[in-house]
């Protein structure tokens, strides 16, 4: 028996759990820039995540309407198109996939999945307060007044 034409690893999963997983190691590896997993799960999310990236480089409606479908996060797809595709200054090879030995329960490899290039959060606006509130109510005092 051969394994032509078997793509991917199942890691034991269903279809679902697998996608899931996949989606879940995604959001990670873009919120945090780098996340420490099995070798398997990084060799294994690499090439959607750099899909995603490139995808993401485009920076059009569709594209980040495709993005967000993909994660299944708005936010994250937002951030994914506002924030780390504009500091990406690659055509390809965005991940790096660095091992770090085996782990302790179950021997099993471990690696670390990170950006090649360095991706810096940009700071959030501060929030305005919310003054247009307090004329109102004076407003309405004044109004009270005169009758």
């Amino acid at each position: 028996m051969h394994r032509h034409g078997y793509k991917g690893r199942k890691f034991g999963r269903e279809t679902d759990q697998r996608t899931a997983l996949t989606r879940g190691l995604m959001r990670s590896l873009f919120k945090y820039q780098a996340i420490n997993t099995t070798l398997a799960k990084a060799k294994e999310i690499r090439r959607p995540a750099e899909k995603l990236i490139t995808l993401a480089k485009r920076g059009d409606l569709a594209s980040r309407r495709l993005v967000i479908a993909r994660l299944d996060d708005t936010e994250m797809g937002n951030y994914l198109v506002d924030v780390i595709a504009p500091q990406v200054k690659r055509d390809s090879g965005y991940l790096r996939i660095e091992r770090n030995g085996f782990r302790v329960g179950d021997n099993t490899e471990m690696a670390t999945i990170s950006f090649v290039d360095d991706i810096k959060d940009m700071p959030k606006p501060a929030k305005k307060a919310a003054t247009k509130a307090a004329p109102k109510a004076e407003k309405k005092a004044d109004k009270k007044e005169e009758k």
